[in-house]
């Protein structure tokens, strides 16, 4: 007799599981995505011990018949596709018709249904179907998951705390919220609610309830497309960062996906905006042909192939470096974040506002949600520095400006170092600059490996200005270079580039190069903290910033600018309240 057997449908299930359901959350993605499918403009989840014990997903959508209800339990039964052809053009968010009979091997469901005339109640464990029932005509589904991977207890056991259980459903309810802003969406645990939408449609609601008020005004629309796609959304000042890539969030039609290339080209076009270890709050809406994209790589459909994949991250990337460079990003320094001494009027007057908030329900609460995100964007000239007036220094290293809108405070070294940067890259974009030669030639001697590196990038250097020659074993001698090495400092310059293009030979790319050399070398010939210049050094140094492309942070992401409004120096002496 053979070894090969056809195996039982319900360990099939339970194999498939594996790679459907993962954990909790897992779960919730796959009842909440069936809910939107659905056509539902309400979506509650209840957690029971972060979904462990129970998960409850009630939604108000068109529901399903008996025949449905029943049917849905079986494997690969679905109503999003019908054959081959509609693989190629995905609309909806689930299509395997793998969810629910993997969910169902490893808990115990009660599905609750109808289409607005006589429901149905289907109870289903382990994969087997264990009482079925006439239901009211609520219209809608309500799916109730119960003691989940109960019978696979090396699952069970593999299951992280509840509290890390929870945030990934908080992660997933945040961010299918944000893609579909027109639902509103409840979630609770253990009978606290947590997070709740109001479905209105506005996307900066959405990130208001998900990241607060001062994040949500400090967000700036973007909205471009070309032939194959459509972007939207809104992406954080470069000030507003995380730790993690989390919060990089791309929409598709929809559909949450993760690409690692993607976010990759979002997070470069805040290149020299923001700290390389810190990354923005993006939420990026694509609108495309369905056919251009491939959904249908892994179970839980999170990654995703785009075709013109190349036209996406170029639209992308200008559109966003577009929005940054057209607004005015000097960071406002707020005086309501200084702690003040506490006084009995202000705990009363304390006491009193949390009594009149504690008469509103969660849901009617109101917190202004009309968002002026460009209240700070100057709108004429807005991507340069304004006009300032120097009148001072302090510790050596901040310059202290005026102007009729407030005081500014300019860091000297971060102000040089943009003005260095931008300088020496136009010279390296520049190959056929001057060279000049070197009264004494500097003789650079080094590794085998690293002089066959050099030999092979040696037609690049000479581009640049530099004229080498080789003298004896694994020595180089450099008797001319391009004017623009910082004077007094040439050996030091010549000598990091050559390590620059050593360390990079694996991945040499001349414009990252050229990146890399600009950065090194302004940050060395900035002026530096702790020097004392004079009114006069001041007024050139303001004058070639506002020159830049870029005048609002250093290379390394770091603000050259922070701004105190007249008002907000008012409210620090108690001028103003």
């Amino acid at each position: 007799m053979g070894k090969i057997k056809v195996l039982d449908e319900l360990l099939a299930n339970k194999i498939a599981a594996g790679e459907v359901v993962e954990k909790c959350v897992s779960v919730v993605k796959e009842l909440v995505e069936n809910s939107i499918d659905a056509k539902s403009t309400n979506i509650k989840i209840e957690l029971l011990e972060s979904g462990v014990k129970e998960i409850k997903v009630t939604d108000n959508g068109i529901g399903m018949d008996r025949e449905d209800a029943l049917l849905a339990f079986s494997s690969h039964a679905t109503s999003k596709i019908i054959d081959e052809d509609d693989l190629y053009a995905i609309n909806s968010l689930g299509f395997r018709g793998e969810a629910l009979p993997s969910i169902g091997s490893v808990s115990e469901i009660v599905l609750k249904t109808s289409t607005g005339e006589v429901g149905s109640v289907i109870n289903i464990k382990g994969g087997k179907l264990i009482k079925e029932e006439k239901g009211d005509a609520r219209r809608g589904t309500i799916v109730t998951v119960k003691n989940l991977f109960y019978n696979t207890p090396a699952r069970l056991k593999h299951l992280s705390s509840l509290y890390r259980e929870y945030a990934n459903i908080v992660d997933y309810i945040n961010k299918i919220a944000l893609s579909h802003s027109d639902i509103a969406f409840s979630l609770s645990n253990d009978g606290k609610v947590s997070f709740i939408t109001n479905g209105s449609g506005n996307q900066l609601k959405v990130i208001n309830e998900i990241y607060g008020v001062e994040v949500a005004k400090r967000m700036i629309e973007i909205q471009a497309d070309n032939d194959d796609y459509s972007i939207s959304g809104f992406i954080s000042y470069p000030e507003i960062t995380k730790s993690n890539r989390n919060h990089l969030i791309t929409l598709v039609n929809g559909r949450v996906v993760r690409n690692i290339d993607l976010n990759k080209v979002i997070n470069d076009a805040y290149h020299t905006y923001k700290p390389d270890d810190k990354y923005p709050v993006v939420i990026l809406n694509i609108m495309v042909d369905s056919s251009l994209v491939d959904v249908n790589i892994h179970p839980a459909k999170l990654d995703i192939k785009f075709s013109k994949f190349e036209e996406l991250k170029e639209l992308v990337k200008e559109e966003i470096r577009a929005k940054l460079k057209s607004i005015n990003l000097i960071p406002n320094v707020d005086s309501s974040k200084l702690k003040e001494e506490p006084s009995y009027e202000n705990v009363s007057l304390n006491i009193e506002r949390l009594i009149e908030e504690s008469k509103e329900e969660y849901v009617s609460k109101e917190i202004n949600y009309n968002l002026d995100i460009e209240s700070n964007q100057i709108k004429e000239d807005s991507n340069k520095v304004p006009e300032l007036y120097p009148v001072g220094l302090v510790k050596g290293t901040y310059i202290i400006c005026q102007n009729e809108l407030g005081m500014y405070l300019i860091d000297q070294h971060a102000a040089q170092e943009r003005i260095n940067y931008e300088y020496y890259l136009k010279c390296l974009g520049e190959p056929k600059c001057r060279s000049i030669a070197m009264l004494f030639p500097l003789n650079i001697e080094m590794p085998n490996n690293e002089y066959l590196i050099i030999k092979e990038n040696l037609t690049f250097l000479e581009e640049l200005g530099f004229e080498i020659d080789e003298m004896g074993i694994n020595t180089l001698v450099i008797r001319s270079h391009p004017t623009w090495l910082p004077q007094n400092h040439e050996e030091a310059a010549i000598r990091r580039i050559i390590d620059l293009i050593v360390t990079k030979e694996k991945d040499f790319n001349i414009e990252k190069f050229n990146e890399m050399v600009a950065i090194s070398i302004s940050c060395k010939m900035a002026i530096k903290a702790n020097e004392n210049i004079s009114i006069l050094e001041m007024e050139n140094l303001i004058n070639n910033l506002r020159k830049c492309n870029n005048p609002w942070t250093c290379p390394h992401g770091r603000p050259t600018i922070v701004f105190y409004s007249n008002y907000e120096l008012e409210k620090i002496f108690k001028r103003a309240m």
